[in-house]
């Protein structure tokens, strides 16, 4: 049986008949009408060519470079919360995951905390920050405000203009402030635009504005603008934030969207609904609640371009922050299986907020968003982990590896994608808390397609799609694949392609999704393709005369050569050879082995390295690091002409020429001394602007339980560098280097770490000690089931569950 329309009205008449549900299911999507042609000459851009005659540009669909069709992805790291002597091999780290974009804020309390006394220095050193990016390839936006947001105090206006003036508007005395902050981005940018040959190509002015009224609104946006071309802020794109009602001048700025798979700003204390961040797009382009800190009093500027702009990320959640009444912990698959949704909504720019965790700067205060300075969130004073896929320390977090794949993908195909329209299934989820309904999405130009498919939802499994087949409806006929229904299991996601090209040969669909593309000069090309975990692997090829395939189990058909049963992972790649052309390798690769490649150039080309552990190229050389383990294994692709000095040849992984290596280990340990117990702490108080859970005041300090900590002298010796866990249960822990917080933590289950190179430097001679605030069983904040303590009838709990030094080794490969 098969349906088009009503999968549960067939199955259920099935379940009538035979006791259960049996109907195969063929999810229907018409694709068949034409792509609208790109408009263009309507945004007002900046100088959008640089002295090479590289051209950037945008039109109402896409971004282009050299007036091809490009979708970037770009991550947020901020300078001004990293340590300066990190920012270039975080930068590394960031291009090897396949950002091509870095996004920051210039937080405008963090250069001029005091009137007329401005700091560009060590980590505030924003024009040598984007000198690296320069070095390392990559571009950069700057968000410079003057209101960031940013979980800093007044969204990063300084306090003696928030205390002395009108903000956020045309006030003439804000104005001339404003404009004297720009001036000094200005200079410190200064031949580092695009138009000078430098990796800025984008502003961002201020951000969630949604303020009207006299001397706000567009007008003010206007106004920015204006001040930031007077700095010589003269940029190919300018962009504002385009969610919760936001408002301004049509044409003069780009709006950009995003969306969290959580809303940490919330007030409940219990699970959320279902977030729409999970489900597709077709109407709209604001997914939920962002956390807006204004109110709109009309649908914003975005909601009517929304035929005149690209469709822009520059928030979406690669984490989540912690703030004090709500602490969610997200897992890897809640943030990538995000990626197929906002892809198959018709986003063209993949922008990320954070993709690399920080830590405030510490002067006068800590400048952290908090209610006692009337912020509407309590955040943490110095930790801004953010969950991020690059911890604050460098360290790769799980969700990196389940990015990167994604990554690629846009890199090597993006350019397909981007002039691909979004294309409505016949059968689509009444709402986003409909689990039950296929999640399905599909962007097509002309006869080529990519299928956007997600059966994940925080917090809310999803029963599996069983039985599935797809029939997408193109100009030049159906295309329904696989051959056998397959089914989809609940949590997975994933891209598949529909009549891809293959330089030149026709793939008619596959079962998996495509990642990237080596060039090997006369040895072909090589296309890598990911297993969709659980489904079986089919590909059909067309074959038109001269034209063979060399695989294992190829069956020949009416419509070209169809493969099942591939194996991922193992033996070699699929062949095509061609009458006349080079050959073309087809390599599936597991779900597994996708999470850990790297791709980029070592040894004189691009190549594919498969590594479990941190890995990013190093101006040639291939960097690793491990945290925890001293052993070393990585394989390649294509095979390198000899073993690189440093490790030794380790046989093959399938068509991957693997190495391995071992350093000494090391084993530092800590010793944790109880200085004093905890007391009884007070009430959680409520109120603020959100009328929930406020942190506790300073003085309930004083109930803190204390413990000291000492860490060895040669605790990194051998080591590229060491991290302090600490593993404690209770309200808020904070270290300590004598009377002086060196970090901060909400307790949520989720693991606290601090890198000991940093921490050292900054303890000097100082005692280390971690006071923990008793979390009280009645305390009104949101944690966790999976954190949430048992207290065993207590009142409260304070307790160091496990204070340790994980080790860091780090290898340099050269070859």
């Amino acid at each position: 049986m098969k349906q088009l329309f009503s999968r549960h009205a067939v199955a259920a008449a099935c379940a009538l008949a035979f006791g259960s549900a049996c109907a195969e299911t063929l999810l229907s999507i018409d694709a068949r009408a034409p792509t609208a042609q790109p408009v263009t000459g309507h945004l007002r851009l900046g100088t959008a060519v640089a002295p090479s005659g590289q051209r950037l540009g945008a039109n109402n669909q896409y971004l282009t470079l050299d007036g091809q069709p490009w979708m970037p992805v770009m991550g947020e790291f901020h300078y001004s919360r990293s340590p300066a002597d990190t920012w270039e091999a975080e930068l590394r780290k960031m291009k090897t995951a396949g950002i091509t974009v870095v996004a920051s804020y210039v937080m405008w309390n963090h250069h001029e905390q005091y009137e007329g006394k401005f700091t560009w220095r060590d980590n505030r050193d924003l024009r040598r920050f984007i000198e690296l990016c320069a070095k390392v390839g990559l571009k950069a936006v700057v968000r410079v405000g003057p209101w960031v947001h940013a979980e800093v105090r007044y969204g990063g206006i300084p306090d003696w203009v928030v205390t002395s003036m009108r903000t956020r508007g045309d006030d003439p005395e804000y104005l001339r402030y404003v404009a004297r902050f720009y001036d000094e981005i200005g200079r410190q940018l200064r031949g580092q635009l695009w138009k000078d040959g430098g990796p800025v190509i984008g502003i961002q002015l201020e951000n969630e504005y949604n303020l009207s009224g006299p001397q706000q609104g567009a007008q003010h946006i206007a106004t920015l603008k204006k001040l930031a071309l007077k700095a010589g802020l003269d940029v190919p794109f300018y962009t504002v934030t385009g969610w919760d009602g936001a408002v301004y001048p049509s044409g003069e700025v780009t709006p950009v969207f995003g969306g969290y798979p959580d809303e940490p700003w919330a007030t409940s204390t219990s699970e959320l609904p279902p977030k729409e961040t999970y489900a597709f797009r077709f109407d709209s382009r604001v997914s939920g609640d962002l956390g807006a800190q204004t109110a709109a009093q009309a649908p914003g500027t975005a909601e009517t371009d929304i035929a005149l702009t690209p469709f822009l990320g520059a928030e979406y959640g690669a984490g989540l922050p912690f703030m004090y009444r709500r602490r969610p912990v997200v897992s890897p698959d809640d943030i990538a299986s995000m990626l197929p949704v906002q892809l198959g909504s018709g986003v063209n720019l993949m922008g990320y907020y954070m993709f690399h965790g920080g830590r405030n700067p510490v002067g006068a205060s800590t400048l952290e968003e908090s209610t006692a300075t009337g912020g509407y969130n309590d955040t943490t004073a110095i930790n801004y982990d953010f969950q991020a896929p690059l911890g604050p320390d460098g360290q790769q977090r799980a969700v990196l590896t389940k990015l990167r794949p994604f990554h690629y993908f846009m890199h090597d195909f993006g350019r397909r994608l981007a002039p691909m329209t979004v294309r409505r299934p016949e059968l689509t989820p009444a709402n986003p808390a409909d689990l039950k309904t296929a999640r399905v999405s599909l962007r097509a130009a002309g006869d080529s397609a990519f299928l956007f498919v997600n059966n994940h939802v925080r917090q809310y499994p999803m029963p599996a799609q069983q039985d599935v087949r797809f029939a997408v409806k193109l100009p030049g006929g159906v295309v329904e694949f696989p051959r056998q229904g397959i089914d989809i299991a609940s949590g997975a996601y994933f891209i598949w392609p529909v009549n891809f090209d293959l330089d030149g040969t026709r793939l008619r669909y596959a079962t998996a999704q495509p990642v990237t593309r080596l060039d090997l000069g006369a040895a072909g090309v090589t296309y890598v393709f990911a297993a969709s975990a659980g489904v079986p692997v089919e590909l059909l090829i067309d074959t038109p005369s001269g034209t063979d395939v060399e695989a294992a189990n190829a069956q020949r058909t009416p419509d070209g050569v169809l493969l099942q049963g591939i194996t991922a992972g193992t033996g070699k790649a699929v062949t095509v050879h061609r009458q006349g052309g080079r050959d073309v390798h087809v390599l599936v690769l597991t779900p597994e082995q996708a999470q850990q490649l790297a791709v980029g150039e070592f040894a004189g080309q691009r190549r594919l390295v498969l590594s479990a552990q941190q890995a990013w190229f190093d101006d040639g050389a291939l960097q690793l690091r491990s945290t925890g383990s001293n052993r070393f294994r990585m394989a390649v692709y294509p095979a390198l002409a000899k073993a690189p000095a440093g490790v030794r040849a380790a046989g093959s992984d399938g068509v991957f020429q693997a190495f391995e290596a071992q350093l000494p280990e090391r084993k530092p340990t800590v010793s944790v001394t109880a200085l004093r117990a905890a007391q009884p702490a007070p009430a959680i108080l409520q109120g603020g602007l959100a009328k929930a859970a406020l942190q506790p005041i300073p003085e309930a300090w004083r109930t803190a339980a204390k413990w000291r900590i000492d860490v060895p002298p040669d605790a990194l010796e051998g080591l590229d560098d060491a991290l302090l866990q600490l593993d404690f249960t209770g309200d808020v822990g904070r270290l300590l280097a004598g009377t002086r917080m060196v970090d901060d933590w909400y307790y949520s289950g989720y693991p606290w770490q601090i890198g000991l190179k940093g921490l050292l430097a900054a303890q000097g001679k100082a005692p280390l000690s971690l006071a923990v605030l008793p979390l009280r069983a009645d305390a009104p904040v949101y944690i966790p089931r999976e954190g949430r303590p048992d207290f065993r009838g207590e009142p409260q709990i304070a307790r160091v569950d496990k204070i340790g030094i994980v080790p860091v080794y780090r290898l340099a490969i050269k070859p």
